[in-house]
């Protein structure tokens, strides 16, 4: 990419997105677009189309999707298919209509079945059964990263996926419905906080209700009080987490720097020599990449460490009658490693900077 290279971010306002564009320029590139929801509704084709025809955009970050956690995955099935196929499908295919030159889409990990190997490498897609919950949601993905895959050996386009592990950051959703373990997690135990510490305005307006009673009964809706925060599950599950600003470096640095053929040349040993016949006559898959850092941690290690972050003053409560969902789930990045690119922030340091963020937001 050339520094004035027209690049299109599609969810440029999301936690990944807003990400790749703070990366973006800070190197320097100047002819970053993004639109709203208001401005384009990727699920209307017709708009996405008109939109490449009118831009011309000569890279695409596919980081748009509708995304949640448990509940949400679980109880909006059908939107989670639905939305997320249409997005792809209009802006992968209007970016081969409209010659963009190198596509990265943006996925999940829980594309892998729910009895992977751990750590989990990309040969083991679709070797197994998904984990139900997310089920819709991971076949979309998975959709998207056989379309890439597909419209580069059919049309000899430049279209790369990658798969992130759990992403935390500025700009994260904090909707203690629809968010993420992380976000709610902060969020839930710092209401805790507040609570316990009398703090009964910042509590209001944290939640932008309208008194005191109103916030109490909806933190009760999710197991908060003041003196204890409920965690769904025995918290014993692990899970791994990637700061957003590490996985955006690690988008930019893909895109700048490698081409499809990488993510599939890779699995040929270094003393071996093919021919470009023999190269185009494999069977070539399972070219997305992990993005992750190889690490992970107990959902308890976890609330406990975002507990003593926060300075909550009261208990954890582990429900060991709602769901803990896959037991492990840790993505080999050994093929990311072998392409360049290592995470830099860890776990703690990464907390401790996004609650600070969630913190500025709310005063």
């Amino acid at each position: 990419m050339d520094k004035n290279s027209k690049i299109y971010i599609a969810g440029h306002r999301g936690l990944v997105g807003s990400a790749i564009v703070n990366n973006l320029k800070a190197k320097g590139y100047t002819n970053i677009i993004g639109r709203t929801h208001s401005e384009l509704n990727l699920l209307d084709q017709e708009a996405v189309a008109k939109f490449f025809q009118d831009e011309k955009p000569e890279y695409v970050f596919l980081a748009a999707a509708k995304v949640g956690g448990i509940v949400a995955n679980n109880t909006y099935r059908a939107d989670f298919i639905y939305e997320n196929l249409q997005i792809q499908n209009n802006i992968i295919h209007q970016s081969y209509k409209n010659d963009v030159k190198k596509l990265m889409f943006l996925g999940s990990t829980c594309i892998y079945p729910k009895n992977a190997p751990q750590p989990m490498p990309e040969d083991c897609l679709l070797t197994d059964t998904l984990e139900y919950t997310n089920e819709p949601y991971a076949i979309s993905k998975i959709a998207g990263i056989k379309m890439c895959e597909s419209y580069n050996l059919q049309y000899g386009t430049n279209y790369i996926s990658v798969m992130p592990t759990n992403l935390y950051g500025p700009n994260d959703n904090f909707d203690l419905e629809k968010s993420h373990v992380l976000p709610a997690l902060i969020r839930k135990i710092h209401c805790a906080k507040l609570l316990n510490e009398g703090k009964y305005e910042a509590v209001v307006k944290d939640l932008n209700v309208k008194n005191i009673d109103e916030a109490k009964a909806y933190l009760a809706d999710f197991g908060v009080d003041k003196n204890r925060v409920e965690i769904w599950g025995s918290g014993q599950p692990m899970r791994e987490f990637l700061w957003s600003e590490d996985m955006a470096d690690a988008c930019v640095f893909i895109m700048e720097n490698r081409e499809f053929e990488d993510t599939y040349t890779l699995k040929l040993d270094s003393n071996t020599t093919c021919s470009p016949n023999e190269i185009k006559n494999q069977e070539i898959r399972n070219t997305h990449i992990n993005i992750g850092t190889g690490v992970d941690i107990s959902i308890r290690e976890l609330a406990e460490m975002i507990k003593s972050i926060v300075g909550f003053k009261g208990e954890l409560y582990f429900n060991i009658d709602k769901p803990d969902g896959t037991m492990k789930k840790l993505t080999d990045v050994s093929k990311l490693h072998a392409l360049g690119w290592k995470h830099k922030v860890e776990l703690k340091s990464g907390i401790e900077k996004m609650y600070d963020w969630y913190i500025g937001k709310i005063k």
